[in-house]
C-alpha cells in the first residue's frame, strides 16, 4: 500500500489525521498517601536516615520483596554501583566485564573506582549480555561480572552464575530497571553476590532520585553500610571510622516517597504485564516488528521498557528513525535504544587517557549491540499503565504505519 493514499489511512507525516492527540498518563503517580508520609517526616523533626524510620523501613520491605537478606539505601543508582564495586574489592586496574548496550552509569561507576570496564556483546533476541561473550573476556585481572537487566528483563542468570562460580569471579547485578523482576521465582539483585537498583525520576519505583544495594552476604552488607556511612561500624562510635567511606545516606524525604510508591508497585506491575502481553500478541502479527524475547526462566519482569526490533527490509527500506518520527507524529511517544558505550566519546576518551591507546584498539566488536542501536524501538513504562483504549491506540498507530510501508 502506498504512502500516497488519502483518507483516514494516510499517515500523519504525510498530512493525514493522527491516531491520537491525547497525552498518556503523567508520571509519577502520587496522592494523599505520599503527602501523609512526607508530613510524618516533617513533623517528626527526624529528617535523616540516622534518626528517622522511613528509609530503614523502606529498604527492609524492598529487600524482602527482592528476596535479599540485607539492603542499603543511597542517593542514586550510580553511587549504588560504585559502593557495590568497592565492597567487591574492585579497584585500580582491575577489569569489570559488562554489556556494551546499557546506560553509561554501568561503565562510569567502574571508572570511578579506578577499574577498566570490558565491554562485550549482547544476545540479539533479548538485548541482554551474552554469557558466551563473558566467558571469552575473562582474564586474570577480571574482578567482577556486571550483567544489566535491560528494560527489567532478567539476563540469563543460570549461565552467568555458572561462569561466575567456575572462574571465581563475583556477579554484581545492575538491576536499575528491574524492581520486582524474577528469575526462576527469585528476585533479581539477590541472585549474584550483590545487586543495585535506581529510583530516578523515570523509574517504575521512584523518589525523583535514590538507589539501593541488596545482598544476601552479611560481610558485603556490613562493608556497603560502612562505605555509605563514612566508614562507621554498626556498633562503633560516632567518631570511629574503620574504613574510608562517604556520606551516601538517603534522606527521610526520599524514604517517605519510596514507601508510598512501593505500596503502589504491585498493582502497577499487574497492569504493565497485562498491557505488555497484549502488545506482544497483537504486534507480533504485524510485519517488520518483533517484540524482544524473554528467557524461559523469567518468571516476572518489571516492564520498565517495552522493546521492539525493527526490520526495515519488511517495511520498504525505511530506517528505524523514520519509523520513530512517523509513530510520534501519530501521537505515540517512542524512542530508540542505547548507543553502544564503545562509541560514546566519554567512554573512549577515558579509556585512552587511563589505559592507553591500546585499550581502544583492543575493544571487542559488538555487532549485535551495534545493530540494536539502529533497530530497537522503546515504549516507556508509563504508557504500559494506560487503559485498553490507550494500548489500542498504540497498536492502531503501529499497524497504520506498517500497512503503509510493508512491501
Amino acid at each position: 500500500m502506498s504512502r500516497q493514499q488519502s483518507g483516514e489511512t494516510l499517515l500523519a507525516i504525510d498530512g493525514g489525521t493522527p491516531v491520537r492527540t491525547a497525552p498518556f498518563a503523567s508520571w509519577p503517580i502520587f496522592g494523599k498517601r505520599e503527602e501523609d508520609l512526607l508530613l510524618d517526616v516533617l513533623y517528626s523533626g527526624q529528617w535523616s536516615e540516622l534518626t528517622g524510620t522511613k528509609v530503614n523501613s523502606f529498604i527492609r520491605d524492598f529487600s524482602d520483596f527482592q528476596d535479599a537478606s540485607f539492603g542499603v539505601a543511597v542517593p542514586n543508582g550510580t553511587l549504588a554501583l560504585e559502593v557495590a564495586l568497592q565492597a567487591l574489592d574492585v579497584g585500580l586496574g582491575d577489569e569489570v566485564i559488562t554489556t556494551a548496550y546499557t546506560f553509561i552509569a554501568t561503565a562510569s561507576s567502574a571508572f570511578s573506582v579506578g577499574a577498566h570496564p570490558i565491554f562485550v556483546d549482547i544476545d540479539p533476541e533479548t538485548n541482554n549480555i551474552d554469557p558466551a561473550r563473558i566467558e571469552e573476556a575473562i582474564t586474570p585481572r577480571t574482578k567482577a561480572i556486571v550483567p544489566v537487566h535491560i528494560g527489567g528483563h532478567p539476563a540469563d542468570m543460570d549461565s552467568i552464575m555458572e561462569i561466575s562460580q567456575r572462574h571465581g569471579v563475583p556477579v554484581l547485578e545492575d538491576a536499575a530497571q528491574a524492581w520486582g523482576s524474577q528469575w526462576r521465582g527469585k528476585g533479581v539483585g539477590a541472585i549474584g553476590a550483590i545487586g543495585t537498583f535506581s529510583f530516578q525520576s523515570s523509574k517504575n519505583l521512584t523518589a525523583g532520585e535514590g538507589g539501593a544495594i541488596l545482598t544476601n552476604d552479611q560481610r558485603l552488607f556490613d562493608l556497603c553500610w560502612s562505605l555509605h556511612n563514612v566508614g562507621r561500624l554498626h556498633e562503633g562510635g560516632w567518631y570511629q571510622h574503620e574504613i574510608l567511606g562517604r556520606n551516601l545516606r538517603l534522606s527521610e524525604w526520599n524514604g517517605a516517597i519510596l514507601q508510598g510508591q512501593f505500596e503502589r508497585l504491585p498493582d502497577q506491575m499487574t497492569i504493565r504485564t497485562r498491557n505488555a502481553e497484549r502488545l506482544d500478541r497483537e504486534l507480533s502479527e504485524l510485519p517488520g516488528l518483533i517484540p524482544i524475547k524473554r528467557y524461559d526462566h523469567v518468571t516476572r519482569t518489571s516492564w520498565h521498557l517495552y522493546q521492539l526490533r525493527y526490520d526495515p527490509v519488511q517495511l520498504g527500506g525505511h530506517h528505524r528513525d523514520e519509523f520513530l518520527t512517523a509513530l510520534r507524529t501519530e501521537g505515540i511517544p517512542c524512542s530508540g535504544g542505547y548507543v553502544p558505550l564503545i562509541h560514546q566519546p566519554a567512554i573512549r576518551n577515558t579509556l585512552r587517557d587511563r589505559f592507553g591507546a591500546e585499550s581502544l584498539a583492543n575493544l571487542a566488536d559488538v555487532p549485535h549491540a551495534d545493530h540494536a542501536g539502529d533497530h530497537i524501538v522503546w515504549l516507556t513504562q508509563t504508557m504500559l499503565l494506560g487503559n485498553d483504549d490507550d494500548i489500542g491506540d498504540i497498536i492502531t498507530a503501529i499497524g497504520k504505519i506498517t500497512r503503509a510501508w510493508a512491501l
